[in-house]
């Protein structure tokens, strides 16, 4: 460490800010830049929580965090990790959402790096400028389908950095090792392109022939400079995230968080709920609304257990009816389907539904799966309806950010008297409804994504495979007890990421090495040991090594 005091107190690495001690201060030039006090990490937490908390607007709070981080990470994760169903809605969704759309207006400092179409060819080189010695995970984005906001163009920044942040605490990646990325090839939403504080390049999206060689270039570049680097694919619009998926998961280490998170994450809370309404999956028929990416990657994710239970794809697929803008999926509807929606479509309709009610009064469905990206598409006639026929209606609500998901926790246990098992994107309070309270599930892909990257990227897997998907959501299930989901309980707090992550990591290392696909040898005699000791915990005193 240098011996200047404008380098440790401006390095967010290396400053402790309040926390250095008189024999740091002698040795770094610092008396006098601090008042005289020495705070411990736990006094210095104490204050930032009571800074964090006297702001009242959602957005200044994710500021404050983002500032703070700037200024000292270990204080910003000390926080964070302690503080994390508090925080975790201002870092990442809802707030992260508001926080992009006005990206360019509340800009204050750079995080992470863009690569523009303007770059083509200089990628490589262009990577050398990242300060940090090593990056072991990137997550990527080129900006067009943030959340459920759309295309925000390099304002979809925040959503890397805030899935970085829970990489950290969630899991235990160290903060100095991870890159957020945007891609930046254009945006086409109008207001971004007029707006003076907009800070990406000022040109609609550019066409395939260029998009693809860009981000080929790009994961070149990253595995050329980071041969162990992990990389995931992030809020990327359909028209490519299914083939940048396809082109690559058996060339790189990398795989799409909204398609395979988004599938293990919603398979684990559709394990929980079959065990609580008490019928096998033969016996459920799934309707979805919203056959995007994460759609048919819940569907992909919920086929597995049909497999198990010795079912074909093409018989399994018969239990499935995916609804878009245009209704009912079939193979009769005379327009030009996706291979992704190709697979789901129904053949045995020479009729048409065109709205989710009909389709709901037609397949009478035990599970309704909203990741449609349109606030209020579950109306209280449409819940009501199903609810007419089935005792426990599985009710997914799954789009983000708040304002967008398909109904409210509320609206949902009102609509179904209390019987539905629930579960949203973003979080919900719980619901007083007839004398009972009911805590809504909460869907979120941070149940998965932390421990299975952490998981392929120690192990050193060649790959992230199906099996690993399917073994994350599993782990995760296994945390819910019978007690608790025969009360509709289906996910566990948040509160136990760390633990959650940890055994996640520790189901996916095992399962590369079933597979042949770890790297890492000799394989750890203790896989959970080796796990733990190689998790980052915010401390003065951590040694870091890798």
């Amino acid at each position: 460490m240098q011996n200047k005091p404008s380098f440790v107190l401006r390095n967010p690495s290396a400053n402790k800010g309040t926390g250095f001690n008189d024999e740091e201060r002698n040795k770094l030039a610092l008396k006098g830049l601090l008042p005289p006090k020495v705070e411990t990490l736990q006094e210095q937490s104490d204050r930032a929580l009571s800074q964090f908390t006297s702001f009242t607007n959602n957005l200044e709070k994710y500021i404050f965090l983002n500032c703070l981080r700037d200024r000292n990470e270990t204080l910003f994760y000390y926080l964070l990790m302690n503080n994390l169903e508090l925080m975790f809605p201002i870092i990442y969704t809802p707030t992260v959402g508001e926080a992009c759309q006005k990206f360019g207006n509340e800009f204050r400092f750079a995080q992470g790096m863009y690569f523009a179409t303007q770059d083509k060819g200089s990628i490589r080189s262009m990577m050398d400028n990242w300060p940090a010695d090593g990056v072991d995970i990137i997550v990527v984005s080129d900006g067009s389908r943030i959340l459920g906001l759309g295309d925000l163009g390099t304002n979809g920044m925040g959503i890397p950095v805030g899935k970085l942040q829970l990489y950290v605490a969630g899991a235990g990646f160290h903060p100095t090792r991870t890159l957020p990325v945007i891609i930046d090839a254009g945006t086409n939403t109008k207001k971004y392109l007029e707006d003076k504080y907009y800070l990406g390049e000022r040109h609609t999206r550019v066409a395939d022939d260029q998009y693809y060689p860009l981000v080929d270039e790009f994961l070149q570049a990253a595995f050329d400079k980071w041969p162990n680097v992990l990389v995931q694919f992030e809020d990327i619009s359909n028209d490519h995230c299914f083939k940048l998926l396809d082109d690559y998961r058996d060339k790189f280490l990398c795989f799409n968080d909204d398609i395979q998170g988004t599938g293990s994450v919603i398979l684990s809370g559709f394990i929980n709920s079959v065990r609580a309404v008490q019928k096998p999956i033969t016996e459920q028929r799934m309707v979805f609304l919203g056959a995007g990416s994460a759609g048919i990657g819940v569907a992909d994710c919920i086929m597995s257990l049909f497999e198990e239970a010795g079912v074909s794809k093409e018989q399994a697929r018969k239990s499935f009816w995916f609804v878009d803008s245009k209704g009912l999926i079939t193979t009769t509807r005379g327009d030009t389907l996706t291979p992704q929606k190709r697979a789901y479509a129904r053949e045995d309709y020479d009729y048409q539904l065109k709205s989710l009610l009909e389709v709901v009064r037609d397949v009478k469905p035990t599970a309704l799966i909203g990741l449609s990206g349109i606030g209020a598409s579950f109306t209280q006639e449409i819940i009501e309806e199903m609810s007419k026929h089935v005792e426990k209606p599985i009710i997914f609500a799954l789009s983000n950010p708040t304002t967008n998901a398909e109904c409210t926790a509320e609206q949902a246990y009102q609509w179904t008297d209390g019987r539905c098992i629930f579960a949203s994107g973003s979080p919900f309070k719980p619901v007083e409804y007839k004398n009972h309270t009911f805590v809504p599930g909460q869907g979120n892909n941070m149940y998965i994504f932390p421990g299975l990257g952490l998981g392929a990227h120690l192990c050193r897997s060649k790959h992230v495979t199906d099996a690993m998907i399917i073994t994350a959501a599993k782990t995760l299930s296994k945390f819910v007890d019978d007690s608790e989901v025969v009360t509709g309980k289906i996910y566990p707090g948040l509160q136990h990421i760390r633990e959650i992550s940890t055994k996640i990591a520790v189901r996916v290392i095992e399962k590369a090495y079933e597979e042949g696909m770890a790297q890492l040898t000799p394989r750890p005699t203790d896989i959970e040991a080796f796990v733990r000791m190689n998790q980052y915990n915010p401390s003065y005193d951590q040694k870091f090594n890798n």
